[in-house]
């Protein structure tokens, strides 16, 4: 079997200090390793240096999804817990989503939350998925009983408690609907990105609703076998519009986390951005040949998973990916959700 198919290739090393459990203050001082994929020069700055970095002309896409506090704890009739994780709104009432302890949960079982909100499972999937229905007191929106039994859905590997929950959404975040933070946008500031357009860098957002197709592990030994989870993506007609007339003129599309790649990515056709509202389950892994985005701002993610495939498509170089991170591990750069950022280029 070819190389690039087998999901070990994409391990590495990684010393658990190293596995970031809080974000830096202020959110632009985390670290930047850069790579120039054309000289292979590698260069260790700040995130605030991305400024220095991208040039007038530049389009700098942003996915303005927002995360809702989607962690929810609940309980059985029997006085059993069950924790709920929404992964995706199906309708008013009814979501997709993922419980833990998955066994205890029948078709018919209800989860009560609270009195004024409670759900039932309508059907099982597998690994803990299941649709559920929703009913609670309409004094108040879903999204208000949720901003009251909710929390902020960290990564499992975050053990700290996050003293300040916007810290898991991006400055721009503006559409309800991610279980997940697009995490390579943590590092934006205000002033950065005023900054940034000032200097003539233009500024596009897309949307991607972060689920399972972004987080979910690989498991199958031959990558081919994963199976990517779908998740909803929009691009107007103006951002599409604006994209292409950047791209006819020569200019650099980049593009900010693995979601913005993954939505563009999605809505090409013939070279060019076309405007859609759909669900995409596309899975980017070498030897992918990228027909939009020209530069990558990511953060360093977990071994053998699709978002480190997706970048080792980017850089062209499987070897030269795992290279860079055991640099990045060398240097004692911060990993995964709240830790430090890549520039390719």
């Amino acid at each position: 079997m070819q190389r690039e198919l087998l999901r070990k290739t994409y391990f590495y090393d990684l010393p658990q200090e190293l596995i970031a459990q809080t974000p830096i203050e202020p959110r632009d001082h985390s670290r930047l390793l850069c790579y120039n994929r054309k000289t292979d020069v590698v260069n260790h700055l700040h995130f605030y240096d991305i400024l220095n970095l991208l040039q007038k002309g530049d389009v700098l896409v942003l996915n303005n999804t927002k995360v809702l506090p989607a962690r929810l704890f609940g309980y059985k009739i029997t006085g059993a817990k069950i924790e709920v994780l929404l992964h995706k709104r199906i309708d008013l009432k009814n979501w997709e989503v993922i419980t833990k302890p998955a066994k205890r949960l029948a078709v018919g079982t209800e989860i009560i939350f609270n009195q004024n909100i409670k759900c039932v499972v309508t059907e099982k999937g597998e690994f803990g998925a299941c649709k559920v229905k929703f009913d609670y007191a309409d004094t108040k929106t879903f999204e208000e009983h949720l901003m009251e039994i909710g929390t902020m859905p960290l990564p499992p590997y975050i053990k700290e408690k996050l003293k300040d929950q916007n810290r898991y959404q991006t400055i721009y975040a503006k559409v309800d609907g991610s279980s997940a933070a697009p995490t390579a946008g943590l590092h934006f500031t205000e002033d950065l990105l005023k900054n940034l357009k000032a200097k003539g860098v233009e500024i596009e957002e897309v949307l991607l609703h972060v689920g399972l197709g972004t987080f979910r592990p690989v498991s199958e030994d031959n990558i081919l076998n994963h199976k990517m989870h779908s998740e909803y993506i929009e691009v107007s007609k103006e951002v599409a519009d604006r994209l292409n007339k950047a791209k006819a003129e020569g200019r650099r599309i980049v593009a900010v986390g693995t979601t913005s790649v993954r939505t563009l990515e999605s809505v090409v056709e013939n070279g060019k951005i076309v405007p859609q509202k759909k669900e995409t389950s596309i899975f980017i892994y070498p030897p992918y040949k990228f027909k939009f985005v020209d530069a990558l701002i990511t953060n360093f993610h977990l071994p053998e998973s699709t978002l480190i495939m997706l970048v080792s498509a980017f850089v062209g170089d499987i070897d030269k990916t795992l290279d860079l991170y055991k640099i990045a591990v060398e240097q004692k750069y911060r990993f995964f959700s709240f830790g430090d950022a890549m520039f390719i280029e």
